[in-house]
This record gives C-alpha cells, structure tokens and sequence, in this order.
C-alpha cells in the first residue's frame, strides 16, 4: 500500500493534524470535493462547523502547496454552510488568510481574496471589517499593504452602503503616513475607491491630517471620478440576493433594476457625520443672562447673546433645560436691533447642530419667530436666520415645520414669503424621508398660490417646490396636482424638477409579496353577491376590488354577519369558514369588505331562518342547499366550480356553521397577535440597529483613544529618551572628572617618589663628593678661581656662569640648572656638586669686584664627574676639560684615577641600565599601541558574527551595547568601521529598543550614518536564530519526536519558549541619598514648628532667621 493510500484511510480532521504535509494537502482536496455536494445539515459539515480550530491551521498552512488547497476547501465548506459556518469561523481564519493568504502565491491570494468576499457575504461585512483593521498596525509593511488592497476590493465589491466606511476612513492618516513606499500606495488606492462611492463628504474625516502633498496627490485622482457616475455595488449579500428573488418573483419592477431596487430600499444610509464628544455648556452660560438680556440697552442685550455664542458655540452638547435661553432667544429676533437678532440665530444655530434631535421640543417656540424676522431686508441678518432655520429642520422632520411653514407661506409680506419657500425648498432637497400624501397635498396646494404672485422671485419659489415634489413623488402623486396649469408653468415646474437633486425618494406603503394572494380571497369575498342575482355577478366583481385599502379597520368585524344561515340560502353561513381559513395577513381584508353587503339582510332575516337549521341535519333539505355547501367548502374558490351544478352534501353545514364562528374568531385572535409580534419585532429591530450605531460610535471613540495614546507613548518615549541622554552624559563626565582626578592623585604620587629618588641620589653624590674635593682642594679650594681655571673652562665672564663647549649651565646656590633641563629626570651633576659647596665665588678681576656685588659661584666639577656616555663624551655635551692651575699640580691630580672615581662609576652604570629598562618598556608599549586597532577590530567582527549565529535572545546584547560609544570614539576607522557593522547586526534583533543605551553618547554624524543603515533593516522581518546551542537542538529534536507543531517550525517554537527575554533597562548607581540630607534636618524642622506656635510676629522673625542660618 503505497503511502497516499495510507493518508485516505485516516478520517478528515486526522489528516487535517497530520505532519506530513501530503497528508494534509490530500485531506484539503478531499474535504473540498465533498463540499461541493454536501448540504449545511450532513455530518461532515457539521463536525467542521464546531470544530473550527481545525481551519484556523489549515488556512495558516506552512506548506504553501496545502495552504493554497486548505483556502479552496475552506472556500467550498462556506458555501454548504452558509451563514452559520462564517459565524462560528470567521474568528478563527481571518488572521490565517491575512497572514498566510494573501502573503501566498497569485492562486492562494486569490483564494483569500475570495474567502474575505464569502464571509462577508454569506452574513455581513462589519466582523470581518473588525478583524482586518488591527493589521493596519502589523510590524510588516506587506501585511499592511495586502489589507489595505483587500479593503479595497471588498469596498469594490459590496459599496460603502453594505460595508460601513467610517472605521477605515479615520485610520487613512496613519497608513499615509507610514514608512513604507507599497504602503502609501495601497493606502491612495483604497482612498480612491472610497472616494468613489462618498465623495466630498468623506473629506472632513481624514483631509486635514495630511500632508500638502498627499493631499495634492489625491486631487489629481479625484479629478476624473467626478465626472463619473456613482458606482454600483457588484456582489450582493445573501440576504439582498433572497430580496432580489422574491421582488422578481412578484413581479415588480423591470428586471434590470431590480437589484438597484433592493440596495436603495435596504442599504442603510452612510453616515460620515464626526462624533464628538458632548460637552455640558450649560455650566458656561452666564447666571445673570435673562436679566441682561433685559436690558434696555442694546450693547448689554448684545453682550449676553456674545457670551451665550461663546458658550454654546460647540459640536455636541449634553441635554438640559434650555427652555429660558430659547424664549430668550425668539425674543430677541423682535429687537429692533441687527446686531442682536444676527447673535441670537447664530446662538439657535449652534443650540440646533449641538442638541440634534433633542432640540425637536424647542422647535415651536422658536421657529415661527424665526420666520417672521424674514421681513428683514438686511442679507446679513437673513443669511443668519436662513442657516439657523435650516439648523432646526436637521433636528426635526418635515411634517413638525410643515404647520408654521404654510402659514408664513401666506404672510402679507413678500420677504416672509420668499424666504419661507426657499427654506421649505432646502428642507425638501435634504430631507430623507419623503412626504405623506396628505402633506404633498397641502404643500403643492400652498405652491400652486405662489405662482399667481406678482413678484418673479415668488413666482419661481412656488414653481420650485412643485419642482422638487414632483421630483420625490413622481408623476403618480403630483400630475393631479399640476392640472389646470398652463403649458408654461407645467414647463417651468419640469425644468426645476428635472434640475432638483433630491435624497429622499417615494415608495407605496403596501408590501409587494401579498398582492398574489390577493386574488382568490377576493373570490371568496364575492361569494355571497353572486348567488341572488347570477347575471349581475360580473358587475359585483370591480365593487369588491375597489375599496381594498381600508379593509384592515373592518376585518375584525367580518365574521358577525356569517354567523346566521339566511331565509332562503341555508347554507349561506358557510361562507366565512371559506375565509376563515385562508393565512392570515393582508389578504384577509378584502373578504370582510365583500361581507359587508349581506350582512344587514342576514341579521334582519335571522328569526326567520333559525327552523331552518334542523332540516339541513335531517339530510332532505332544498335541493338548493348542496351546491352551495360545496361551493362554501374550505380552500375553494368559486372560479372552480359551477355555478348551476350541485353536489348535495348538506347534512355537514350546521357543523361547519358552528366552526365558522370558532375559526373567525381564532383569526381575529392572530391577527391581533400577529399585530404585536410585528410590533415586538419593529421594536427589536430598532433598539438592534441602535446598539449597532453605539457600537460602532463606541468602536471608534476606542480607536481615536487608542491613537491619542500612542501619540502621548512616543512623546514618553521621546522624553525619557532625551532625559536619559543627559543623565548618560552626566555619568560620562562624572566618569572623566574621576578619572582625571585619580590620574592626579598618580602623578601627584609618582612626583613625590621622583623627589625622594632625587633626593637619594643627591646624598648619595654630595658625601662622595664632599670627601673627593676636600683632599684635593687642600686648604680652602681657592686654587679654582684664578684666570688659568676660567681660561681652563671656556671664555670666562663676570657673572659667575661657565661656558663649556657643548652648551651654557648656569649654577646657583639653589642647584638649578638655567641651561637644558635633565631629559631622564635626573638633576646634572652641577647642580649636585654645587649644592654641597660652601664657599663663595672668586673673584676674576679687580674691577669685576668693584663693579659688581659679591655672587657665590661654584667651578665646574672635574672631569671624572661628568656623566660619561656611550661615545666618550661627557654629559654636557662635550669633552670635559681639565682645570689647570698656575703651578700645573691641578692638572697632575685630575688625571689619577682615585676611590670616588670607581664608586661614581658603578653609580653611573646603575643608571644607565635603568634608562635602558625604560626605554625598552617604552617600545614595547608602542608595539602593543600598534597591535591594539587591528585586535579591536577582529574582536568587533567576531561578536557580530556571534549575534548573527545566535541571536540576542541566546547572547546578551546589554554588556557589547554599552561598550559601543567608547570603540566609535575610536582613532582607528577600522575600528570604527566594524563597531558600525556590529551596531547594524544589534539592531536587526533590537530595533529601536537599544538606543536608549547609547544613542545619546554618539556624535551627531555618527547617529545620523547609523540611520541611514537602520531605514532598510526597518522594513525586514524579525532574524531568526541560524545556530542553535545543544540545549536547544535536544529540545528541537524532542518536539520532533513527539510530534508537536508544524515540521518547518520547530526550531521557532523551541527558541520562543526557551529563550530568555531581552533586558535593555538602563542600568543606573545608586545614590546614596542620606549623606546628602542635612545634619541638621531634625533640628531645623523642630525649630521649624516651634516657630510656628508664637505670635504671627515672632514667627516670622524666626522663619526668617532660620532661613538665615541656613548652609
């Protein structure tokens, strides 16, 4: 048995689950060809319907093969359930289809499209809308752009009258302002077909909260669409095809218009209307308003009205008694002054728009007022009252305005006249409900007065009005109206009509699907005229036919004539059984009106017909008798039988008479039931349709909160952002301030060791020293100062100084060297020798020591004291000369070597090896300075490689982030260069959440080249692990075992279930708060409140001395 034939052995749901995705592919193909034949009541239906889980991995397959058969039985099990299946479902496979569909291939995305078409159809779109929104959201800029395309075409399909816009239209800013290019595209396109269906009217909701270019963008689209015509919607829901059916079933209407008809009777109007939230203005209304409204000067009257236009000039408004503000306000359009009546309308206005149908109650005390300040012949102030006017007829209906409107209409004043026609006339063009009859009956009567008015502009305000009836009521109700009319106000009337753009539409009242069984009903009604006169019979037909409209009112009475057999017809009383048995509804009105003729004969002939009743028991009655209790039999017209032919089944009438009355009366009983049952079902369809506008007002409030908050979030964010830069700078330089304090405290420690070194050496050198020149110098060493010494040393001078040949040293009593500094530190040896001599200078002429003050000078040391260097030189610079003195014995002595000279040449040699130690240390230190860049380097590439590998859910990333500043400030741009790569490779894991940890820290060049790498990695998806730690390969292979998850997803879910979460908090020191709190905290708050019990005096002296003695 090969292995697909294993796979259709297992029932539907194991293969659904099977890890193998051929099972599962074999298992969807399966299921969607049973599904092609099956109904919503077979097993196999109904197991999936309460198994829905089961589809919510399907849809999602991760094999892209199965997922794409998984849509298409998907597909196929909608349509055998129908509706039920897309409401147990829907809440499970939408995000499937979003995420996996239409992501898929061209076939699968088509498939998706086609399954998001099914749910909405097979119910209604405002679930699915709700699902498909939050993926506006979505991390991925593919996902958006995929749903955005899907609104599109669900829009296209269905039209904004099935599909509510209003939740999509108010998320547009936010799509428009994404990142992503695709996105923004998809975003105009779904605008544009929005834009087909709403027009301008959908502009205040979004329009603003763009940008000057987006929106020019957009009025270059909207430009051809206007020309065009509006769109109609290309699929219906189920419940529009049934209605669609029954109306071309009954007939009505031409075929081709007959779903056009079905959309414009049950689509519900759009409503882009902005919710507001009401505000209670009420509390802002000045207190004194009446009185200053009172008042005798205009000003003060002006002022109060001002006031009140500021306070209520809001969207919404909560209710509350507003009965003296309007009273106030219809008095003050009497005043005499503009200025005040102009306030006043524009105060009813606001009043109006903000209360909306509450304000219906105030409208008779302030609409005729209105009306009759329309004899003002400024413009201002009638444009004022006409926008207030027309404010009140929004809040209320046609039929409320209809009374104060007709009377003004014949006001003595042609202003009153005018303005009241044309106000009547936009109330007619705005209004969505079209008027009565009986109302088109008065309005076209006070019309047709206007078109025999002096005044042109009358004149056309009357033609106008029948214009725009006409145009609502069609020529059915209005051509009665126009008789009498002259060809040329019939043609003027018609141009209006014709020009008139109306949203309000007439249609009969009576339903189309009973007018079928209204026939055989009425058949039945004329049962009883027929049989008393049969050649008058046909005239008797039309005279039951025409009063049908009002039999509802007399339908209950109709069984009390039939309850009494006639005189002569003994089975006349079997005629209401005949009806009493039809359904009840409408058809039942027309038999009661054919029953009202016989009625008054039956009663008065009833005593006379009560012997009668046995001899119908008896079985030998009139021949008579037969056929009219077989024409009388239930659920028989009389067009199916003779009228001369009898059938004599008499002895069953007086049963049937008696069950006649039970079944009349039981059908007055439903019928009345069936009146409150309609009446239950009118009241819960409306408070259905209101908790589904709360629903959605409340969906959106949600969704504009939500968005507020977000936008206070980034704010947060942004804050704490730009505050934790300054306390990351504040750290650094509190960092740098100690590190330069403790490179202080070191070389402050380093300078006191050199001291005490230079201190040693100097005693070292000045006991040697003392010992070597006072046996030499012999009894003062005063031998040094003659001219052959300074002759000895160089061109001598008077001032104590001693040129050699390699450079100038000036000594002094102090040991300081005025010529070149020691380079290793070390003091020379003539500042050594000269601060252990004594003895003052000698005197090198007689005129110097008359000339000049006595110096204490030293003479250059012998040459044995001179530092001797690699080359033979000494460590002045050059060789050293020998001093010689006038009897030569100085020269003698200075060539022999003695004890101090061997002892100054260890010294010596001790030194030199210390300088050749620190040398070599230097240059080590330079080659490791040289090293160091190129090991940063490869050790910044590493750990981008070990993020790559492992992810930062299984590697640290907090210790690498923070170290990140110091190798950007780098000298070595190698350095920085790999410190870039390894920021980009943190940042595909992290994103925006590691910035906070060293953004701040960067140069602004910096910050701005990381960005510019960071805009691609934005629109990327999340980087997977692509090596895993052995712990996580034993648990991968684990799951695999046991079967857990998709094939392709195991390694996910391992990693998603045992990696640890990323921690990216800031990690800041801790303060030690108490050693910064004053010492004398207690005491000063003591002395705090015991200043508080004295006199108010003394307690502020003694606040203010406290302050004083304050640190």
């Amino acid at each position: 048995m090969s292995e697909e034939d294993e796979f259709k052995l297992l029932s539907l749901p194991d293969q659904f689950t099977h890890k193998n995705w051929k099972a599962r592919k074999n298992g969807y193909e399966t299921a969607a060809k049973d599904f092609k034949t099956a109904q919503a009541s077979d097993p196999l239906v109904r197991d999936l319907i309460y198994e829905s889980s089961l589809w919510k991995a399907a849809v999602a397959d991760s094999n892209v093969a199965a997922q794409q058969e998984a849509l298409n039985a998907y597909n196929a099990f909608l349509e055998a359930a129908g509706a039920e299946g897309a409401k147990k479902t829907r809440g499970h496979t939408v995000q499937g289809v979003v995420e996996k569909g239409l992501m898929g291939r061209p076939a699968a995305k088509a498939s998706a499209l086609e399954t998001l078409m099914l749910l909405i159809e097979l119910d209604k779109a405002d679930p699915v809308i709700e699902e498909l929104l939050p993926f506006l959201a979505h991390k991925q800029p593919k996902i958006i752009a995929a749903t955005l395309a899907a609104l599109a075409s669900v829009y296209r399909a269905y039209g904004c009258k099935t599909v509510e816009p209003k939740p999509v239209v108010k998320l547009l800013p936010k799509v428009f302002g994404h990142a992503d290019k695709n996105v923004r595209a998809e975003a105009q396109n779904l605008t544009v077909e929005l834009y087909r269906w709403l027009r301008e009217a959908m502009k205040p909701l979004f329009w603003g909260e763009l940008k000057d270019v987006q929106q020019k963008d957009l009025d270059k689209l909207f430009e051809p669409i206007k020309a065009e015509p509006q769109p109609k919607q290309e699929r219906l829901l189920r419940s529009q095809q049934a209605a669609v059916e029954e109306a071309a079933a009954s007939g009505v209407g031409a075929d081709g218009d007959l779903e056009g008809e079905v959309e414009d009777s049950e689509a519900p109007e759009i409503d882009l209307e902005p919710e507001y939230e009401a505000v209670d203005v009420l509390a802002k209304v000045p207190k004194d308003f009446s009185d200053r409204l009172a008042s005798s000067k205009w000003k003060d009257r002006k002022e109060a009205l001002d006031e009140l236009f500021t306070a209520v000039n809001v969207p919404a408004m909560q209710e509350g008694s507003f009965d003296d503000i309007i009273r106030g306000c219809a008095k003050s359009m009497k005043d005499a002054n503009i200025a005040v009546v102009t306030v006043a309308a524009n105060c009813v206005e606001c009043i109006a728009k903000g209360l909306r149908k509450s304000f219906t109650k105030y409208r008779g005390t302030i609409l005729g007022a209105m009306l009759e300040r329309f004899k003002e012949k400024k413009q201002t102030v009638t444009d004022a009252i006409a926008a207030a006017c027309d404010a009140v007829f929004l809040a209320t209906t046609l039929g409320e305005i209809e009374s104060d409107v007709l009377e003004h209409m014949k006001s003595k004043n042609p202003q009153v006249k005018e303005h009241t026609t044309k106000f009547l006339i936009r109330s007619l063009k705005s209004t969505r409900d079209a008027p009565t009859i009986e109302q088109t009956k008065e309005l076209a009567e006070g019309s047709k007065k206007l078109l025999t008015e002096s005044v042109a502009t009358l004149r056309d305000a009357g033609a106008e009005v029948l214009g725009v009836l006409w145009r609502i009521m069609g020529d059915r109700n209005m051509l009665n109206h126009l008789e009498g009319l002259d060809d040329l106000r019939r043609n003027k009337i018609k141009e209006f009509s014709d020009a008139a753009e109306v949203r309000a539409k007439w249609k009969p009242k009576a339903a189309p699907p009973p007018k079928p069984a209204a026939a055989p009903a009425a058949s039945a009604g004329r049962k009883p005229t027929k049989r008393p006169a049969p050649g008058t019979a046909k005239k008797a037909a039309p005279a039951a036919r025409a009063p049908s409209p009002p039999s509802e009112e007399t339908a209950p009475l109709q069984p009390r004539p039939s309850s009494r057999p006639a005189p002569s017809k003994a089975p006349a009383g079997l005629r209401p059984p005949g009806a009493g048995l039809r359904a009840p509804g409408s058809g039942l009105a027309k038999p009661g009106v054919g029953l009202k003729a016989p009625s008054a004969g039956a009663a008065a002939a009833s005593p006379k017909r009560q012997p009668a009743a046995p001899l119908d028991d008896g079985g030998g009655g009139t021949p008579t008798t037969a056929p009219r209790a077989g024409l009388a039999a239930p659920g028989r017209g009389l067009a199916g039988r003779p009228l001369a032919k009898p059938l004599g089944l008499t002895p069953a009438s007086p049963p049937r008479q008696d069950s006649s009355l039970s079944s009349s009366a039981l059908t007055s009983i439903e019928k009345q039931e069936l009146s409150d049952l309609r009446a239950e079902v009118d009241l819960l369809r409306s408070q259905t349709s209101d908790l589904r506008t709360d629903k959605l007002r409340l969906g959106s409030r949600v969704m504009e909160l939500e968005n507020q908050e977000a936008q206070y979030i980034e704010n947060h964010t942004r804050d704490m952002l730009q505050i934790k830069a300054k306390e990351t700078q504040l750290v650094r330089a509190r960092a740098d301030a100690e590190e330069a304090e403790e490179r202080g405290n070191s070389l402050g420690k380093e300078i006191e060791r050199l001291k005490r070194e230079m201190g040693r050496l100097h005693r070292l050198r000045g006991e040697g020293g003392a010992g070597e020149w006072g046996g030499a110098g012999g009894g003062g060493g005063r031998g040094y100062n003659g001219p052959a010494a300074t002759r000895s040393y160089g061109e001598g001078n008077n001032n104590g100084s001693h040129t050699t040949s390699a450079g100038t040293h000036m000594y002094d009593r102090s040991g300081e060297v005025g010529g070149e500094e020691g380079k290793e530190n070390i003091p020379d040896d003539h500042s050594s020798y000269a601060s252990h001599q004594g003895g003052e200078t000698t005197k090198m002429s007689a005129g110097a020591t008359r000339s000049q003050p006595q110096q204490s000078s030293m003479p250059p040391p012998p040459q044995h004291s001179r530092r001797p260097l690699s080359n033979g030189s000494s460590a002045g610079g050059g060789r050293a000369p020998t001093p010689a003195s006038q009897d030569g014995e100085a020269s003698a002595s200075s060539t022999k070597p003695t004890g101090m000279d061997k002892s100054l040449g260890q010294s010596e040699g001790v030194e030199s090896w210390r300088r050749a130690a620190e040398v070599t240390q230097n240059l080590k230190a330079r080659i490791e300075m040289m090293k160091q860049p190129k090991i940063i380097a490869a050790t910044l590439a590493a750990l981008a490689s070990v993020y790559r590998a492992y992810g930062c859910k299984t590697v640290e990333p907090k210790p690498v982030v923070k170290l990140l500043p110091k190798v950007f400030g780098h000298a070595d741009k190698n350095v920085r260069a790999e410190a870039q790569n390894l920021t980009v490779e943190l940042y595909r894991w992290l994103r925006e959440a590691m910035k906070p940890l060293f953004w701040g820290e960067l140069k602004d060049v910096q910050q701005k080249d990381l960005d510019k790498l960071f805009e691609p990695i934005k629109a990327e998806p999340q980087p997977k692990q692509e090596r895993l730690l052995r712990s996580q390969q034993a648990a991968v292979e684990e799951a695999a075992a046991s079967g857990v998850g998709a094939d392709g997803d195991l390694e996910g879910e391992v990693e998603d279930s045992e990696a640890p979460e990323i921690d990216l908090e800031p990690e800041y020191e801790a303060v030690d708060v108490l050693a910064k709190v004053p010492k004398d905290f207690s005491d000063r708050l003591a002395a705090i409140e015991e200043a508080s019990a004295r006199p108010p005096v003394q307690i502020a002296w003694s606040v203010s001395d406290s302050v004083r003695r304050q640190p």
